[in-house]
């Protein structure tokens, strides 16, 4: 990855730079994401997006790639703790891994984003890399998920990061945060309630309690305090960070900031210096982006933790928790609902179901489904296809169906013994009938013909597992009165 040096850090500020982790790094990428489409009104966009280092991945290389839900997002933060050039006053590390690894999802509908923290030592099943510039590759094993980046660069990280997870991953950014603290003093500072005061000297941090506004210096050591809050523990700390991003992501959404061509200039250019992202993430998918994610609500801006505990061969090491972490994925994967983890809540759902009808639906890998497009919109029947496909449906093939046999109700068609398999993909449908052709007689494939009540693939984030523990951006109860 690029680095770049700069003289305008003080040694303070880089100390207390060094301790950031999941909400911090996900402060300067999803705020600068926010407010970044505003530039394009005052001429500045574009010498603003001219700093942005840029690195091309060749994803064609990893193989086969997890399936993507058609306008669904995923983007891979990487905090990186690369120690050469200017963050070579960081110390001395071996080769460079992620500080912190997160990935950011955006819902196809864009009312809503799920922001996941990987704990950067989790153990997981890496897969090989090839050899990559000054990067040596590294065959597949069992190692901590941050490692593949060291052997392998970005675009190793990247191939990780969707083996692991089962995520197609759409773009990277990552940063090295060097930025951080002009963003911070270009917005003014960020108003935070401190429950009781703060003495910290590992993070060169002061505070006394109440509210108050933290300017740059005082926002990086809050950030990176851990020993000097609550428990000392980086769990705490990662809590903490969030309720910072929640705080600076309000400020920044109220319409202060976004009036202030100003104070938008000066965010960007304190922060463009130290991104770096894939090649495909244009000026345009920028805005876009920025553009949607400002109608977001707060509420619906959740930050979560992958599932975890203990890794058992190492206590100093995380094992993701199972198979609530897979839960967890698959929902961010195939932008689905999945129910809480409730045992007696599950049993009474499946009881209802078998007292309503008799068939049950079975798993989306075990049923094949065509799908015919008679909608009347150009395209729809592909989307459809990419959409189920990418939940796990086995797609034989699209097309038109023929003249005149359009259906008024999008219908899921099947043969003899196949209605479970119909009732499977209908279920994922916002509205849906099935019913029994006996042109399908003997066929293991159930038709899907789409018509003109097209209402769409049902999706959001959905609740996740209990285990999993987050909270969104929206203001929380103030303890400081």
């Amino acid at each position: 990855m690029p680095t770049r040096s700069s003289s305008r850090r003080s040694s303070r500020a880089r100390a207390a730079q060094r301790g950031l982790t999941a909400g911090g790094w996900v402060a300067v990428a999803t705020t600068a994401l926010v407010i970044g489409s505003s530039l394009t009104a005052y001429g500045a966009y574009y010498d603003i997006y001219g700093n942005i280092s840029q690195e091309n991945i060749d994803t064609d290389a990893f193989g086969d790639r997890p399936g993507k839900v058609e306008g669904a997002l995923n983007i891979m933060i990487i905090g990186s703790d690369v120690r050469s050039g200017d963050n070579g006053d960081y110390g001395k590390a071996e080769g460079e891994r992620p500080d912190s690894l997160i990935i950011a999802h955006i819902s196809p509908n864009q009312d809503g984003a799920t922001l996941i923290n990987l704990p950067r030592d989790s153990m997981v099943n890496l897969p090989a890399c090839e050899a990559n510039g000054d990067k040596p590759g590294m065959a597949a094993q069992y190692g901590m998920v941050n490692s593949a980046m060291t052997f392998g660069g970005v675009q190793c990280q990247w191939k990780a990061v969707e083996q692991t997870t089962g995520i197609h991953i759409d773009h990277f950014i990552s940063l090295d945060f060097t930025g951080f603290k002009g963003m911070v003093d270009s917005i003014g500072g960020v108003e935070m309630c401190i429950p009781s005061a703060v003495d910290d000297d590992k993070a060169h941090l002061v505070l006394e309690a109440g509210k108050q506004v933290l300017d740059g210096e005082q926002s990086l050591g809050y950030m990176r305090s851990r020993y000097g809050q609550g428990d000392g523990s980086d769990l705490s700390r990662i809590d903490r960070q969030q309720d910072f991003l929640g705080a600076m992501l309000r400020k920044v959404t109220s319409g202060e900031i976004m009036s202030s061509p100003a104070s938008i200039y000066g965010f960007l250019g304190s922060v463009t210096d130290s991104i770096t992202t894939d090649d495909e993430l244009t000026l345009d998918k920028m805005t876009d982006i920025a553009i949607s994610m400002r109608e977001v609500d707060m509420g619906n801006i959740q930050f979560v933790t992958v599932p975890n505990g203990q890794d058992p061969a190492d206590p100093n090491r995380v094992a993701w928790t199972q198979p609530d972490a897979d839960r967890l994925f698959q929902a961010i994967a195939n932008d689905t609902e999945i129910a809480e983890k409730d045992d007696d809540k599950e049993k009474e759902e499946k009881d209802d179901s078998a007292a309503d009808d008799s068939v049950s639906a079975v798993p989306a890998e075990q049923v094949a489904v065509e799908v015919l497009n008679g909608s009347g919109v150009d395209g729809r029947g592909s989307e459809v296809a990419d959409a189920l496909g990418a939940k796990g449906f086995q797609i034989t093939g699209t097309g038109n169906p023929a003249e005149g046999t359009v259906p008024a109700k999008t219908t899921v068609y099947y043969g003899s013994g196949q209605e479970s398999h119909a009732k499977s993909v209908a279920a994922e449908l916002k509205t849906a009938i099935v019913e029994e052709n006996p042109l399908l007689a003997g066929s293991t494939t159930v038709q899907l013909v789409i018509a003109a009540d097209w209402d769409g693939i049902k999706g959001g984030g959905g609740a996740l597992p209990s285990s999993v523990e987050g909270k969104t951006a929206e203001a929380t109860e103030d303890v400081c009165g």
